[in-house]
């Protein structure tokens, strides 16, 4: 489907259609039926668009063939749910998705975080926004330009810079981030499958045991780090391999003779598909928590 046009730009839409028109009559019910139905003309959901149910609202304000002239009075709606249902919607303009990643509600902004639409324009605006979790979530996306990744090594929030260093897929910044002060980003960089050999032996010998730990669950290792890893000073790094789904077979028969009877323990009697790996997890997408009531037919979230 294609993108909405703005302010000033012709409609997208042509044909009897558009100039259509369907009467609008009946109670909420009605008017929500005629609002999903895709038969419905253009000019119609731009009426509809000013129902005072905030359901059909809503209804509007998800469809991807819904004109701009509906969907840029629905980006002001005082009903939050509608607002959030046009951020979320692939075929809102960028003009529109300028607005809602400046909206004061949280969770709109979060939604324009998701949207597929998003160009590099409200990418950077997501960049300069003091929500520390809109940041968050454009650092994890994967079509970040190097230029806003390399502005986002140096966010002053650490949540923000281990995010990125979980999910990029830029040398430039991964490079960056292995020399993060905060061991938490170090550890996000550990769990990214993206580096580079000699970057996981560093991360190897790195002197925080939560980044060797993490780096065992998440990646392969040569066999120099291996070797090093099975050896080392910490019960939780040696653990942690015992417990790797991705460790090698021969590794594990070592850990089985561990000093340390829980790793030993642990190595003998591990299961692949136990549960124990540590993936990385798939980049948020926020969503509003349900909440009792949300949805009722002309109503507001609150």
């Amino acid at each position: 489907m294609g993108k909405q046009q703005d302010v000033g730009e012709p409609d997208r839409h042509s044909g009897s259609d558009v100039t259509d028109h369907r009467p609008i009559g009946g109670d909420a019910d009605a008017r929500l039926a005629l609002a999903q139905d895709p038969s419905t003309p253009q000019m119609t959901l731009i009426d509809l668009a000013s129902d005072p149910s905030a359901v059909v609202r809503k209804a509007v304000a998800a469809r991807a063939d819904a004109p701009a002239q509906a969907l840029r009075p629905l980006t002001r709606d005082h009903d939050r749910q509608v607002r959030e249902a046009v951020a979320r919607n692939p075929s809102t303009s960028i003009a529109n998705l300028m607005r809602l990643v400046k909206d004061a509600d949280r969770w709109i902004r979060w939604a324009v975080a998701s949207n597929p639409a998003c160009d590099e324009s409200v990418r950077r605006a997501m960049s300069e926004a003091s929500d520390k979790e809109l940041r968050g979530l454009l650092a994890e996306r994967r079509d970040l330009e190097p230029e806003l990744a390399a502005k986002l090594v140096d966010d002053v929030s650490p949540e923000v810079r281990e995010r990125l260093a979980t999910h990029t897929h830029d040398p430039g910044a991964i490079t960056a981030l292995l020399a993060d002060r905060t061991a938490r980003v170090r550890k996000g960089v550990a769990r990214n499958p993206r580096t580079t050999a000699a970057q996981r032996s560093a991360l190897a010998a790195d002197p925080v045991v939560d980044v060797r730990a993490a780096l065992v669950r998440a990646v392969e290792l040569g066999e120099a780090d291996l070797a090093l890893l099975l050896d080392d000073r910490s019960v939780q790094v040696r653990l942690a391999m015992a417990t790797s789904e991705i460790v090698p077979a021969h590794i594990r028969q070592a850990l089985a003779r561990d000093p340390d009877e829980m790793v030993a323990s642990a190595a003998r009697d591990f299961r692949p598909g136990s549960g124990n790996s540590s993936a990385v997890r798939a980049p948020r997408i926020a969503h509003r928590p349900s909440t009792a009531g949300a949805g009722r037919r002309g109503g507001t979230s609150r």
